[in-house]
C-alpha cells in the first residue's frame, strides 16, 4: 500500500471535487448504463464471490455485480457518488458497502478480493502505476481483475484532446487517462503481475441528445473534467468563447447520425480481464 504526501493530498481533493461537480451519476445512467453489465459478465462475476469495485462512482458496476448475489464492495474517492448509489441499489433490491477509497493506495489487505473491477473509473487516478500495482495487490492469487477504460482515438479520447489546450495543467507524474485504454501500456502496467491478460476493443453507443449542441450543454452541466475546464477558463470571455466553439465542432464532426433530433455517438472502449498471478 502505498503512501500520500501533502502535495499527494492536495491532489487527491482536487479530484474529489472535480467528480463530485455535475452530475455524474446522471452521467453513468443516461450516457454509459451498459458498461456496468458488461463488464460484471467479462468478469464472470457471481454468488458468494468477494468484489470491490474500485473508483465505483454511483455504482455502474457495483450494482449489476450485487444482483448476482456476489458480496460487493463500492469504493471511490468521492463519497458524495454514493448516495445516489444508495438509491440506485435500493431500487435495484440489494445491498453492497459503499466505502471511501483512494485507487492508488486501496484501504484493503493483500489478496482481499476474488474480482477487482473497476468501469472507466481506475482511469482517471493520476498514476498509472501506483493504481494498476493496487488492483493487482488486493486480487487474491488466481483471482480476476477487469476494466473498462477509454481509448486515446475513441470519442471520449478525442474529448480529452478538444480540452486539453484549455485545461490546467495535470499535477506532477500523471498519465493521461485515455492511455489506460491502450493495449501496449496496459501490458506494460500489469507486467508478470498477472496472467490470460485478455483485451478487446469495443463500443457503446451515445445518443441521448437530439443535437451537438445540447449535447455540449450536457456536458457542461454534468461532467467534472468538462466543468473543470470551463472553470478554469472563466475568467477569459475570449478562450471560453473558443472552447465552446471547438467542442462544438467536435461533437458535429463525430455526431454520426443523419436525422433531424437524434445523435449517434459510437464511444470506443478497452475491455481488460486478466487473472492475478500466483
Amino acid at each position: 500500500m502505498t503512501t500520500t504526501t501533502p502535495t499527494d493530498q492536495q491532489v487527491k481533493t482536487k479530484h474529489r471535487a472535480l467528480w463530485a461537480s455535475g452530475d455524474y451519476p446522471a452521467v453513468a445512467a443516461e450516457l454509459i448504463p451498459v458498461l456496468g453489465p458488461t463488464l460484471v459478465e467479462a468478469c464472470g462475476v457471481r454468488a458468494g464471490q468477494r468484489v470491490l469495485d474500485v473508483a465505483a462512482g454511483s455504482g455502474n458496476a457495483a450494482v449489476p455485480a450485487a444482483v448476482t448475489g456476489a458480496e460487493v464492495v463500492a469504493s471511490d474517492l468521492t463519497p458524495e457518488l454514493f448516495d445516489a448509489g444508495r438509491t440506485i441499489a435500493a431500487q435495484r433490491g440489494v445491498e453492497l458497502t459503499w466505502e471511501q477509497g483512494d485507487a492508488e493506495a486501496l484501504p484493503y489487505g493483500d489478496g482481499t478480493f476474488d474480482v477487482v473491477m473497476s468501469c472507466v473509473g481506475a482511469m482517471f487516478a493520476p498514476h498509472h502505476q501506483e493504481t494498476a500495482d493496487e488492483l493487482v495487490r488486493v486480487t487474491r492469487p488466481g483471482g480476476t481483475i477487469g476494466l473498462i477504460n477509454w481509448t486515446p482515438e475513441g470519442f471520449i479520447g478525442n474529448l480529452f484532446k478538444t480540452m486539453g489546450p484549455y485545461a490546467p495543467p495535470p499535477p506532477p507524474g500523471a498519465t493521461p487517462p485515455p492511455r489506460w485504454g491502450d493495449e501496449q501500456h496496459v501490458r506494460d502496467l500489469f507486467g508478470d503481475g498477472v496472467t490470460d491478460l485478455r483485451m478487446r476493443r469495443q463500443n457503446v453507443v451515445i445518443d441521448h441528445c437530439a443535437d451537438p449542441l445540447a449535447f455540449r450543454e450536457y456536458w457542461k452541466s454534468n461532467y467534472g473534467p468538462t466543468i473543470a475546464v470551463y472553470k478554469y477558463n472563466a475568467d477569459d470571455p475570449e478562450k471560453t468563447a473558443a472552447l465552446d466553439r471547438d467542442f462544438l465542432e467536435f461533437l458535429t464532426t463525430w455526431n454520426g447520425s443523419t436525422e433531424t433530433g437524434r445523435t449517434h455517438y459510437a464511444a470506443e472502449y478497452l475491455l481488460v480481464t486478466a487473472r492475478k498471478a500466483g
